[in-house]
Order: C-alpha cells, then sequence, then structure tokens
C-alpha cells in the first residue's frame, strides 16, 4: 500500500489488524467490522465499505483461474492493468462498447510495442 496508493486517500477497509498501523499513513481511514456484521455504514462523505475492493479482486482470481491461469509476479502489474481497465470502463458505470474502444485507442497513443526473442539481441525496429 505504502508504494501503490497515494497518501492522500482515504482507505476503506475491514477491520483487520494488519490494516490499522498503515492506515495511519494516509489521509483518511475508516473500516467496517465484519465481524461484527457491519459491511457497509455511512459517514458524512458517504458510504464506508470495501466492496468495491472485494469485487474487484473477487473478478481478477477469477480471471487468473479461468483465463490467464499463471502470471508472473514479473508481469503482475500489466496483468492488474487490464483489470482495471476493465473495472472502470464497464457497462455498469455506463461505459457502451464504443466509449470502451475509445479509451483503450487513447491508450495506446505515444506507445511502442517492441519484441524481443533474445535477451542479447536489439529490438526489431
Amino acid at each position: 500500500m505504502r508504494e501503490n496508493v497515494a497518501k492522500a486517500s482515504r482507505l476503506h477497509t475491514d477491520g483487520s489488524i494488519l490494516y490499522k498501523m498503515v492506515g495511519r499513513e494516509f489521509a483518511d481511514h475508516q473500516t467496517v467490522e465484519h465481524s461484527m456484521g457491519e459491511y457497509v455504514r455511512w459517514d458524512e462523505n458517504g458510504a464506508i465499505h470495501n466492496n468495491s475492493a472485494e469485487s474487484f479482486f473477487s473478478v481478477f482470481k477469477r480471471g487468473m483461474r479461468g483465463v490467464y491461469q499463471h502470471c508472473s509476479e514479473k508481469h503482475l502489474h500489466r496483468y492488474l492493468a487490464e483489470f482495471e481497465f476493465r473495472h472502470n470502463h464497464r457497462a455498469a458505470l455506463g461505459v457502451d462498447d464504443e466509449k470502451r474502444v475509445e479509451a483503450a485507442v487513447l491508450g495506446i497513443v505515444g506507445k511502442r510495442l517492441t519484441y524481443r526473442t533474445r535477451p542479447d539481441r536489439p529490438a526489431a525496429g
């Protein structure tokens, strides 16, 4: 979390002790106590829950087991980026197929895909 989450973030987690110390390093840290049957609660800033994160990782885990089946740590960030794109450009958020394709195409602007067959050979170009 320290490496990948902005310090200005408002964290929502469950009540696990794993999050208590690190939560102090961020702008705000709110928890829900699943052990007490609490899954969502409200404050002046809106709903507090971690359902979105749990849903995201549930879809990610199903994809990794069902579609990709293996992912090395070296490329994990790429798989996560793909699932992040899918999550942020889904129909439930009002993104239709046309808007999704436009967003995907915009993501390749200024980038170049290269492939090396062996580490000791220069990239094709």
